[in-house]
């Protein structure tokens, strides 16, 4: 098989039809450069979906992965291992949090909390608090609850009867919240950001007041910080920006830069409602995933980094300004730190995916979030004349629109 040519066709051949890929294949990429089958080189504004943090191929995360893998990959979790632990200290030292669970995406991440979410319920003495709250067009992953709990029906709707007792409510309303959020609530599950939603903020207010309800109703306030969180906002989560502090976080994406890590952190008080048994996983916590994310982690989780995030999004902003000075294709230019969002004028609704692949034939790699947002998460440490080029990129495949 090595030695067969592989074409893009070949997807096609044999691949579940769930992704509609790019015409062109990958092979190869050095910082936030990247270069497919035909030596064509292309500038990363994708970053896998806000996972690459320290872009292709770096060093502290090659380093790291070489290393640990001549030494112990997998063990199950009958066993403990030292990467773990160092990585757990990690992040119970740098957040609100006391104990971590560790598994191997977002989507399992947001799983083991809203699983622990209805377990507290069930301990609460009350029959019923068992009642999940969710936001209208949010993002929480892709299997059967946490489908369900985001709030797009269009991936939820074919794969009925869906988990019951989730309920959408509209995203930065805090009225609409108050109507939802009762006694029988386990659970608040929200994105500081709503990333695949549009790239919209949530307002400060409405956190606040959901932290507010949360406490007054005895729910326990979940922030999915998939997308947010390892510096992806200038802060090494997106909480630390707003003054509201969650009693489950769930974090993924970033945390291993480009290796498949994620995980659930929160305090004793609800970590201590688990017992053995009432969840877990085979990978998680694995040495060689635990290895290469705390190194990523510790290369973030430094002034120098964080702030270079801010100051690249202004850098951002400044230049995308510019360029719809130009075309005047654009409403709005929003989001924070390098989770940035292009959002299209009402006469060119719809247009995103265009955007996005003319862009690729241009040589940058961009993103979608919904139909009429063009969405950038590039590498936290992208360099100022990539982010030039790149712009360049994006300006001529804006002017072929």
């Amino acid at each position: 098989m090595s030695n067969v040519a592989i074409t893009r066709s070949n997807f096609n051949d044999w691949m579940v039809p769930v992704f509609a890929p790019a015409n062109f294949i990958l092979v190869r990429g050095e910082g936030s450069r990247l270069w497919d089958q035909n030596e064509k080189e292309y500038i990363d504004f994708a970053g896998g979906i806000a996972v690459n943090a320290l872009g292709h191929a770096h060093p502290v995360a090659v380093n790291a992965l070489t290393e640990q893998a001549q030494k112990l990959w997998h063990i199950g979790n009958g066993y403990t291992n030292e990467p773990v632990l160092g990585l757990a200290k990690q992040l119970v030292d740098s957040t609100f949090a006391d104990k971590v669970f560790f598994c191997n995406s977002g989507a399992e991440a947001n799983e083991a909390a809203l699983k622990l979410a209805r377990k507290v319920g069930l301990l609460s003495g009350n029959p019923k608090k068992n009642h999940i709250v969710a936001f209208k067009n949010a993002f929480h992953g892709r299997t059967l609850f946490t489908v369900t709990a985001g709030g797009q029906p269009k991936y939820s709707q074919d794969f009925a009867p869906l988990p019951e007792g989730i309920e959408h409510t509209a995203f930065n309303d805090l009225e609409a919240a108050k109507a939802v959020i009762t006694e029988d609530t386990c659970a608040v599950i929200v994105e500081p950001i709503q990333g695949e939603g549009g790239v919209v903020p949530a307002d400060l207010e409405f956190l606040k007041g959901l932290r507010a309800l949360c406490d007054e109703k005895g729910a326990v306030l979940i922030f999915d910080e998939v997308q947010t969180g390892v510096g992806r906002t200038g802060s090494l989560y997106a909480y630390m920006n707003t003054g509201v502090t969650p009693d489950i976080l769930t974090t993924a994406k970033a945390l291993g830069g480009g290796f498949p890590i994620g995980a659930m952190i929160t305090t004793n008080k609800y970590a201590n409602m688990f017992a053995v048994g009432d969840h877990g996983t085979t990978y998680g916590g694995n040495p060689l995933a635990s290895a290469v994310a705390a190194a990523v982690f510790g290369f973030i989780n430094t002034p120098e980094v964080l702030d270079g995030v801010k100051q690249r999004h202004q850098y951002f902003v400044d230049a995308l300004n510019k360029i719809n000075a130009e075309f005047d294709l654009f409403k709005e230019i929003r989001g924070q730190g390098l989770l940035i969002g292009c959002v299209l004028k009402d006469e060119y609704a719809g247009k995103a995916k265009n955007i996005v692949t003319l862009a690729g034939e241009e040589g940058l790699l961009a993103l979608v979030a919904g139909a009429d947002v063009v969405r950038f998460t590039p590498s936290l440490i992208i360099p100022k004349e990539d982010i030039d080029e790149g712009l360049n990129r994006f300006a001529r495949a804006l002017a072929r629109l």
